[in-house]
């Protein structure tokens, strides 16, 4: 070391002592005794400090300084041992480190049970062959929506996702069909690559960018490129394709490939040697050809994977069932593939040996089909009569995600499914369940989920959509829903391709059409399987006067059966019946009964929430009975009565359980409380009863539990009787459905929810009336609807047959309304796509997936779209066509000019001549000498003229005479000159003594006419150069009447036949148009005509225009005119045929695509996205908004509407975004929750106001009225303030069930409102919200599922 100066002269050196490195400090003699340097050697020699230095040794260091990691010594010392510290070090991570993934893996190999070989081993175990797959081959998972790579979220927003997550790509989508990987039109229509070859300039700027690259002196240079014909081509092959070998770069491939180019040659010139032709004039192809060809490559392609997929496999020993014949028959039809294999029901034990889940019954063949199919990886369509086992397939699902190691999720439309299906499947597989409320064990391998979960899901990307195999759809028929069936055709979409379908749907009778939308959507078969006929047949009977009447058994009509009941129905009412009153004749009669009824039960849905809790309004329930509030007591009896002789006459009979169905909350509660003396259940029920109920109802607090209804409820049930609908708590009617699964309820009044979310089959059904009101009408039910609900009869393995009642009451339903209800068609799957503002700003915050192509693949766009490929191919021959060219012979054509004003004129004409010429006006000055525009004969060119004589009693036609453009073929000569040759002597005046205005004149020309008319029409000539006709004109054929008038010799041109009568009228017209103008000018439609109508003012103007244009044009009068207006005509349909095909095949030409632009432009004007259309923090905000109508309240909170309100006043605003009963009584408002709630109607009228300015089909008072209901405002408050829930239930006459299901969904929309605010930056708003949803969560409210925590 260096030397260190010390005082008094003391210097000493520090140095390192052995291998350990101590420092050690040694003294040193003073500088100047120090003369010879060996004195200042030490007495010994000190070993290294450090061992020499290699690359080893480097290395070494290296690595183990900055590569391995290590603790920080001087935070991690033995003194910081016992620290500890706040904050997660694996979070301080800036890059989370994975393993690079290897380029190949060793697979097994996937083979199907039929094809497996006999194992050999002891176990007799099927064991796979392994071989080394590309790791590429096997990334068939979800595909990242952007360009660059995806990396995984954080943890907790592994099931929901996040906004700032992309969607994964939707499978299907196909690379033309993403806007990354659309390429320029110069990059692709191979002009870039003709240049090139014809020795154009190099290519210096790629497409897409806006600088490229500096090659400095690199000029174009000339060559010329010649394809030749490879030499190994064999000629002698008929089939052979003629290959072609280009002389440059794998560049020009793609370009070359697609102008679908292909170069044949001659063959008179050696291969080697003679090339086939010039590249620039081997582009022009015939475009037949082209189709040919591609259609040979198609079939070609066709037959090699026919080839494939049949082939057998020569080692395989076992019997292997070859279902690809028919299916590669019909993947030329559709993506469709319908099943009906009986083979495999037959050998299903065979085709699928190892299943991944044991039934402990036969499976039905539909079941066998489906899980056959499930094995070979396909997506399958199952569409089956209710209670036929459509949950067996969902079931094998699962399993197989189990089996595989992947997942698999459940949607249903319904809540309560999702929760009976958590029960199910609870104790068979690894189950989780999410729906708005409640999420319990996201982590699982099987989610059960609501459709809108799903679809939140898609939209923000969440990593668990990785793992997905399987979804499964209930109720696909849902998607007929008018509110909620847009949720299923989203989520369809936007699955990736690595996930497949399982399909669950009733019978409707386009489930082919919608497999095939499905598949051909995401590019993948759909395999259609379902049931031909019911498991247990159904019988369906009228109740009329005690006694049950069937009318249908295996879906036929039974006439005497209805003959029977009519005939009781007269029998009964002819003791009152007068005249007309007996049945068969009273159609009339009929008629007024049911309008009658009509407007009883639409009183009774006005009165339903006036806050009466009377019965007078009870024959709203009661159709056909005329009641007013002095005879209800007696209407209640004799409803009384109906329902105890119905359920005596089952009851007789065996055909309890029931299930009623009644379309009304309102009935079904007055029903049930009409059997007051009905006691269905033995001691042991009721005591089974009671204790369920007991141990059900103890979660809930005391005063909870003595609720009206929960008390009502408990007495109907102890004596058999169950009432289900919305208007129920939740617990209550999980507690009616258990117990009628359990078989202790016997009569079941519902709604039609109950056929919808429930699984629970009786022995009967019964309908109190074919009528409901469906929110906007009242209707007769549709085939579905009633399908649907009778399905509920019968049960499986205990019922032979299932019986489907229709109660009568005033009269017996027609015999076509009945067919048309039992066995009619059932309810074709109809798309209710539309689009939202989310679903625009989700798309949007991806540029890769566009708005279109959500449109395109919709399923009311299916048909459109699947026409493509044949629109693009008549396309193509209409471009191929040879244009016709028109020659002009006085030079440049201007034919199309022409035809284009023609064809303008010709949408005037019907109007013009209708409203002016034939009016009583225009009349008066079509006088003798008025000079006017006629229409030629040919109807392509008008004439100017002079009327000649006006209509009289002989005839009722105008005689004009007109100038015409040509030289007839034939000319007529006047009839009678030849005899009036001699006579006629005609003396001509000098000019220079004859007037302006004189007329020639003859011998004879001075006597007064006589009317006759004595030329034969019509009468062609010619005067002074130019040729002339005069002929009969109708009213219609005038086009315009001129303001000019001539004086004509109408004796001369009539009787006399007198040539210098035409001469002098063919000169005044001609002295009319010499002054540039071909016509004078038309007469004033206000002043002369009189008109009073600006719109036809205005036509009448652009009209007389056009005809002074055409007149002007120099095709007026052409002698080829005919000719070229139709060839013009030919030319311009061509274009538009043309234009017409390119405009179907674009995205203009969608359906909702005026839409999508209006919402567009209300989307920019809010400042949710920019002019660029990319979205805002505003836009997204308003992606979080899923329970309320986004824009409302997206506007809410950025205009701070929440801000001065306390937390209970908040929640108790925001639950007008999710109360959806329309009447209900007037709350009682504060002034400062009024101030509030006409702030935030003032923000949807303005809102809407401005979606009407852009063409939103919406009215704005509507818009704010449908998304805005403020009745549960005051019930929220209370509650928010700790009210007791028997309190808030007496401030409304809402339902109680209404109640909880309101404030249940509004917990969700203050989570969304907290996520909104975390996005903003608002800390106050996202305190608000966490202490709002904080105050409404307790008690009967948010009481747990039984279903989910199990009695």
């Amino acid at each position: 070391m260096d030397r260190v100066p010390a005082p008094n002269e003391l210097p000493f050196r520090v140095g390192f002592t052995g291998h350990s490195g101590r420092l050690r400090v040694e003294p040193l003699p003073p500088v100047e005794r120090r003369r010879n340097p060996l004195d200042s050697l030490p007495d010994f020699v000190l070993p290294p400090a450090f061992p020499k230095e290699t690359p080893e040794t480097i290395k070494e260091y290296i690595k183990d300084k900055y590569l391995v990691p290590r603790l920080d010594e001087d935070v991690f010392s033995p003194q910081n041992a016992g620290r500890q510290w706040e904050f997660d070090w694996f979070d301080r991570a800036k890059i989370q480190l994975e393993p690079s993934m290897p380029r190949s893996v060793v697979a097994p190999s996937w083979e199907m049970p039929s094809r497996r070989k006999e194992c050999e081993s002891e176990l007799k175990r099927w064991e796979p062959e392994s071989l080394e797959v590309d790791v590429s081959e096997m990334a068939t998972g979800p595909e990242d929506s952007g360009a660059l790579p995806r990396i995984t979220g954080p943890a907790k927003d592994f099931v929901r996702g996040s906004i700032n997550s992309r969607p994964f790509r939707p499978g299907g989508l196909g690379n033309a069909d993403s806007s990354s990987k659309i390429l320029p039109d110069g990059a692709c229509n191979g002009e870039w690559a003709r240049q090139l070859l014809r020795g154009g300039p190099p290519l210096t700027l790629p497409p897409g960018f806006k600088k490229g690259m500096d090659l400095g002196d690199l000029k174009a240079h000339s060559f010329r490129w010649n394809v030749y014909e490879q030499e190994h081509v064999d000629k002698s092959t008929p089939d052979a394709k003629i290959e072609l070998s280009m002389q440059f770069d794998d560049l020009f491939k793609k370009a070359w490939e697609d102008d679908v180019m292909k170069f044949v040659g001659d063959g008179h010139m050696p291969e080697s040697e003679s090339p086939i032709a010039p590249v620039n004039e081997s582009l022009e192809i015939d475009t037949e050809e082209e189709l040919h060809a591609v259609d040979d490559v198609i079939m070609k392609e066709s037959s090699v994977l026919d080839e494939i997929l049949s082939v057998e496999s020569v080692e395989s020993t076992q019997p292997r069932l070859d279902v690809n014949t028919e299916s590669i028959a019909q993947l030329k039809e559709g993506w469709a593939l319908r099943g009906g294999n009986e083979e495999i029901a037959e050998r299903f034990h065979e085709l699928v040996p190892d299943m991944a889940l044991d039934f402990p019954f036969e499976l039905d063949p539909f079941q066998k089909e489906a899980i056959f199919y499930l094995e070979k990886g396909d997506s399958v369509f199952v569409a089956a009569h209710t209670s036929a086992g459509k949950t067996v397939v969902a079931e094998y699902a699962f399993a197989l995600a189990t089996k595989h190691c992947t997942r698999a999720v459940y949607t249903a439309p319904i809540k309560t499914i999702s929760n009976q299906k958590y029960r199910d499947f609870c104790g068979k597989f690894d189950v989780g369940l999410l729906t708005g409320d409640v999420s319990l064990r996201p982590e699982a391998s099987c989610l059960i989920m609501t459709t809108e979960i799903l679809r939140s899901m898609l939209y923000k990307g969440a990593d668990i959509i990785r793992d997905i195999e399987w979804v499964i759809f209930d109720e696909v028929h849902y998607v007929n829903d008018a509110e909620r069936g847009v949720v299923w055709e989203e989520v369809i979409i936007m699955l990736p391709r690595h996930i497949n379908f399982v399909l669950l749907s009733a019978t409707v009778p386009n489930t082919i059409e919608f497999a095939d939308w499905i598949g051909r959507t995401k590019q993948k078969q759909i395999r259609v399987t379902g049931t031909t006929k019911r498991p247990v047949p159904l019988e369906h009977c009228l109740f009329y006067s005690g006694d049950l009447y069937k009318i249908c058994e295996n879906e036929k009509i039974i006439p005497h059966g209805l003959k029977a009941a009519k005939d009781m129905y007269r029998k009964k009412n002819s003791a009152t019946a007068t005249g007309t009153g007996s049945y068969s004749g009273s159609s009339a009669g009929n008629e007024r009964a049911r309008t009658m009824r009509r407007e009883n039960s639409s009183q009774a849905k006005q009165n339903k929430h006036s806050g009466s809790q009377n019965m007078q309004n009870f024959s709203g329930a009661n159709p056909g009975t005329q009641t007013n509030g002095g005879n209800s007591y007696g209407s209640r009896r004799s409803e009384a009565s109906l329902w105890l002789s119905l359920i005596n006459k089952l009851s007789k009979i065996s055909l309890l359980p029931v299930v009623i169905f009644c379309f009304s909350k309102n009935r079904c509660d007055r029903s049930a409380d009409n059997l007051t003396g009905t006691d269905l259940t033995s001691s042991s029920e009721k005591s089974e009863i009671r204790v369920f109920c007991d141990k059900a109802f103890s979660r809930l607090k005391g005063s909870d539990r003595n609720l009206p209804q929960v008390v009502r409820v408990q007495g109907l049930l102890r004596r058999g009787i169950g009432v289900h609908h919305a208007g129920l708590l939740p617990i209550v009617k999980e507690v009616v459905e258990m117990l009628f699964c359990r078989g202790v309820v016997k009569i079941l009044f519902s709604t039609e929810t109950f056929a919808m979310g429930v699984n629970a089959p009786a022995r009967t059904v019964v309908f109190d009336t074919l009528r409901k009101f469906d929110g906007k009408e009242f209707r007769q039910l549709l085939p579905g609807e009633y399908t649907q609900m009778a399905g509920r009869a019968g049960r499986r393995g205990l019922d032979k047959i299932g019986t489907v009642v229709v109660l009568c009451r005033d009269e017996i339903p027609e015999e076509k309304d009945l067919k048309h209800v039992i066995v009619g068609s059932a309810t074709r799957l109809e798309s209710q796509f539309r689009l939202t503002y989310i679903m625009i700003l989700h798309l949007l915050r991806v540029e890769e997936l566009k708005v279109e192509d959500m449109l395109k693949r919709s399923f009311a766009e299916f048909h459109a779209q699947k026409k493509l490929p044949e629109q693009q191919q008549l396309l193509m021959r209409k471009l191929a066509q040879p244009t016709k060219i028109i020659e002009c012979i006085k030079g440049e054509p201007a034919i199309e000019e022409y035809y284009e004003m023609y064809s303008e004129a010709e949408r005037y004409s019907n109007m013009i001549t209708e409203a002016v010429m034939l009016s009583p006006v225009s009349q008066q000055h079509l006088q003798p000498g008025r000079v006017v525009v006629v229409k030629s004969q040919l109807d392509q060119d008008h004439l100017l003229g002079v009327v000649v004589k006006a209509p009289s009693a002989n005839s009722k036609q105008y005689i004009v005479l007109l100038l015409t453009p040509k030289l007839p073929s034939i000319l007529k000569a006047p009839s009678g000159s030849e005899e009036k040759k001699g006579t006629d002597l005609q003396v001509l005046v000098p000019k220079s003594k004859r007037g302006l205005e004189d007329d020639y004149y003859s011998s004879v020309s001075s006597r007064k006419g006589t009317g006759v008319v004595n030329v034969k029409l019509p009468h062609f000539g010619s005067a002074a150069g130019v040729n002339y006709e005069v002929r009969g004109v109708q009213n219609n054929d005038f086009l315009s009447i001129c303001v000019a008038k001539i004086k004509i010799n109408q004796v001369g041109l009539l009787e006399d036949v007198s040539a210098g009568a035409y001469s002098n009228t063919v000169q005044q017209l001609l002295a009319l148009s010499s002054n540039g103008n071909k016509y004078p000018p038309a007469l004033d439609p206000v002043k002369d005509l009189k008109l009073k109508d600006m719109k036809v003012v205005e036509d009448y103007y652009k009209w007389t225009n056009l005809l002074h244009k055409m007149a002007q044009n120099k095709c007026h009068g052409c002698v080829k005119l005919e000719e070229h207006i139709k060839l013009a005509q030919e030319l311009k349909g061509h274009r538009e045929e043309v234009n017409a095909l390119k405009f179907q095949m674009s995205d203009e030409a969608l359906q909702q695509m005026p839409d999508f632009q209006g919402r567009i432009d209300v989307l920019k004007e809010i400042g949710c996205i920019d002019s660029d259309l990319v979205v805002q923090i505003k836009g997204r905000v308003a992606c979080e908004m899923n329970s309320g109508e986004e824009l409302i309240c997206t506007e809410c909170l950025f205009e701070n509407q929440l801000n001065d309100l306390e937390p209970e006043e908040a929640v108790a605003i925001m639950s007008a975004f999710v109360f959806q009963q329309k009447k209900t009584s007037e709350p009682s408002l504060t002034p400062k929750l009024s101030q509030a709630k006409k702030r935030l109607y003032d923000t949807a009228i303005r809102l809407g106001e401005l979606q009407a300015k852009f063409n939103v089909q919406v009215d704005p008072q509507e818009y704010a009225q449908e998304n805005l209901k403020f009745g549960l405002v005051e019930v929220v408050y209370e509650w928010a303030k700790g009210t007791p829930f028997a309190d808030i239930c007496e401030l409304t006459d809402v339902p109680e069930g209404m109640i909880v299901r309101t404030i249940v969904r509004l917990d969700e929309t203050c989570r969304e409102f907290r996520n909104a605010a975390a996005i903003m930056g608002n800390s106050a708003l996202h305190k608000k919200m966490e202490m709002a949803s904080n105050a409404i969560k307790r008690d009967i409210v948010f009481a747990a599922s039984l279903y989910i925590t199990g009695i």
